[in-house]
């Protein structure tokens, strides 16, 4: 396990990123035919901190799970009481804290005393294997694992996968027994990174994606400006710890005096259990896979004036099917339908889509046009290496700048240098090359075709062919091995 002084030396430290190889006239094309929208927002808030930010909020309902509610004070309350515990358990700024167990008020409470204490957030999935949790906690060098279950023995390949990495458990529920940490926060700048995911890894080993607190408050101020959000919204956290998209669950309704309520597994996988909890809560905001999407529609139907007061739903993590939009159009005509793509890391999403009736005469929806502050290129790779800029209705690689793209792979600067670049077209920025096939319609919208390597999607979790393969090959009695996606 790495020190916590190495952690943060490498997560600070800018990897040297190659050049892409494109002409100063291809760059002029591209430049002309980027997809660009800029919208001021408060970008300044990672050095005030969460906590500090919504401290005015006194007695309003933050967040619900299945077994309690906070109100914003209490919220900060107890993610000051963490702090303090993990201040006690030898967290440093720059050092790295695990968070496991199941989702829950605890978990954001967790995620904002790890910022108030300028540390970084590595969530370990209590679905993953005790191997691919020791794994996670090793590469990131994390100090601690925080179980934020009541029951620490309740995710048992949690608690083996840290003791495999050497990991210091430390039970979250330990805090109710700390004073308040009133010290002053220890985040210093925008750039710091903010939290480190784990993606699939063609290698046998999974990727750990570094984001900046800049990339990560953009994307939450993105889902703001395109959703209409307001303090009046209640948005569903439904996503698994691991997955990208859990992170705006859980801080963006925050941003505006509005409710987090968590879903737990038992309920999120049951459409009926699900679509009674939106209605029961008033939720009014909620993001699922394509398949669960579906799944909700087929037990809608006996269900008719379920979900009234849904305001939105996101579709992401697959690709969204035409008739899966058609069937929401016609049930949920109340509910918008909004395709979302985006890699990991770019600090989520990073392009928005409005289903209209119009995108029904497609054979695969657009995903949209990009969010704020992000920069979209199409590029095609010619025969000899080099890049040149793609037309309206060519296919084409899909490349990302803006503040929205993140550090790169921590402690992998060979992969690193595979996918991110120097921003050709923004000194000093980074560019990143997503591997996913698009066309440029000429409606103006992107039309995601596929990936261009052998990565695939199976019920919203990104999987890497390669590293399915790697693993079954570590097996003593496995010669060779080839691994496919069958479609049922």
């Amino acid at each position: 396990m790495s020190s916590a002084g190495t952690v943060i030396g490498r997560l600070l430290a800018r990897a040297e990123l190659p050049e892409l190889p494109i002409s100063q006239e291809e760059i002029g094309r591209a430049g002309e035919r980027a997809m660009t929208r800029t919208h001021k927002v408060e970008l300044s808030l990672p050095v005030v901190t969460f906590v500090e930010y919504f401290a005015t909020e006194g007695d309003r309902i933050a967040i619900k799970d299945e077994s309690r509610t906070l109100s914003y004070a209490e919220l900060a309350s107890e993610a000051r009481r963490i702090a303090a515990l993990l201040i006690r358990s030898g967290v440093q700024p720059g050092t790295v804290v695990g968070v496991g167990g199941e989702r829950s008020a605890t978990v954001i409470a967790a995620f904002l005393a790890i910022e108030l204490i300028g540390a970084l957030y590595v969530p370990a999935d209590t679905t993953w294997p005790a191997a691919r949790v020791c794994d996670v906690l090793e590469q990131s060098g994390s100090t601690v694992l925080l179980n934020v279950d009541e029951d620490p023995a309740r995710s048992p390949a949690l608690i083996e996968g840290a003791a495999a990495a050497g990991v210091r458990i430390v039970p979250a529920k330990d805090a109710k027994g700390c004073e308040p940490w009133q010290g002053e926060p220890l985040l210093e700048s925008l750039d710091r990174p903010r939290y480190v995911l784990f993606t699939s890894g063609s290698t046998g080993h999974p990727k750990g994606a570094v984001v900046e607190h800049l990339g990560m408050l953009n994307h939450l101020w993105a889902k703001v400006v395109d959703l209409e959000l307001t303090g009046a919204d209640v948005i569903a956290q439904t996503a698994p710890l691991g997955f990208d998209i859990s992170v705006w669950q859980m801080l963006c309704p925050l941003l505006i005096g509005g409710q987090v309520h968590v879903i737990s597994d038992e309920t999120g996988y049951d459409p009926v259990a699900f679509a009674r909890a939106v209605d029961d809560q008033a939720i009014t905001v909620v993001e699922l896979v394509p398949t669960m999407v579906r799944l909700l529609l087929d037990d809608l139907a006996s269900q008719p004036g379920s979900l009234a007061g849904l305001r939105w739903m996101l579709a992401t993590g697959e690709e969204l099917p035409t008739e899966v939009a058609r069937r929401w159009l016609a049930a949920m005509p109340q509910a918008r339908l909004l395709n979302a793509y985006g890699p990991t890391e770019c600090s989520d999403d990073v392009t928005h889509h409005v289903i209209t009736r119009a995108d029904l005469e497609l054979l695969r929806l657009p995903i949209g046009t990009p969010v704020i502050n992000a920069r979209l290129y199409v590029l095609r790779e010619e025969d000899d290496g080099n890049w040149a800029a793609c037309g309206v209705d060519d296919v084409g690689q899909l490349f990302v700048g803006g503040i929205c793209v993140g550090r790169g792979y921590l402690g992998n600067p060979e992969r690193t240098s595979e996918a991110f670049f120097q921003d050709p077209f923004d000194d000093g920025g980074r560019l990143y090359r997503t591997g996913d096939a698009v066309r440029l319609l000429p409606t103006g919208a992107l039309q995601y075709l596929g990936r261009v390597d052998r990565q695939v999607k199976i019920a919203g979790v990104r999987m890497e062919l390669g590293e399915i393969e790697a693993v079954l090959q570590r097996h003593p009695s496995v010669g060779a091995v080839a691994v496919i996606v069958h479609e049922a």
